[in-house]
């Protein structure tokens, strides 16, 4: 699939899900405990050449902190209209994420990887912190994070 045209269908899918195939998917993330202060997360998509997508959610409201989310910062160029109207709040240590998104079918088994960067005030930053395979084949099969994210699965 030609990467215009994934990205259009990302875009539309989240959007407009009725402009486009899609499905609901579950994404549910827990925290290790840290202890620190709340994580921010950049949820987002790479295509099979490791380009920028788009951005899935964005857990953490103050713009400022999103420099510390490195490896979306510098896929999006720190374009806070990327994240506009998917924002929630800092997820806690210990704590759960759950979000359900509509996902275009076309970014499953075409090459796609979902990403989730971390950053925690006053501790290290974990860029890809979870780096999964869009395919149908990984839906509910847990992922385990490098430093602060304890388990991170998608089921369709």
């Amino acid at each position: 699939m030609k990467p215009l045209l994934a990205a259009l269908a990302l875009g539309t899918a989240l959007t407009a899900p009725a402009l486009a195939l899609a499905r609901p998917v579950t994404m549910t993330t827990t925290l290790n405990t840290y202890g620190g202060d709340g994580a921010y997360l950049a949820l987002y998509v790479t295509d099979q050449s490791g380009a920028y997508a788009g951005s899935l959610w964005m857990a953490g409201g103050k713009s400022k902190y999103y420099k510390h989310l490195s490896g979306w910062y510098r896929a999006t160029g720190g374009d806070t209209s990327q994240v506009d109207g998917i924002t929630g709040a800092s997820v806690g240590q210990g704590r759960t994420l759950e979000i359900t998104l509509d996902l275009a079918d076309a970014l499953f088994d075409a090459g796609y990887t979902l990403h989730i960067d971390a950053a925690v005030e006053d501790m290290r930053d974990s860029p890809n912190e979870i780096a999964v395979p869009l395919t149908t084949g990984n839906s509910g099969t847990p992922v385990a994070g490098r430093r602060y994210i304890s388990s991170f699965v998608y089921d369709m």
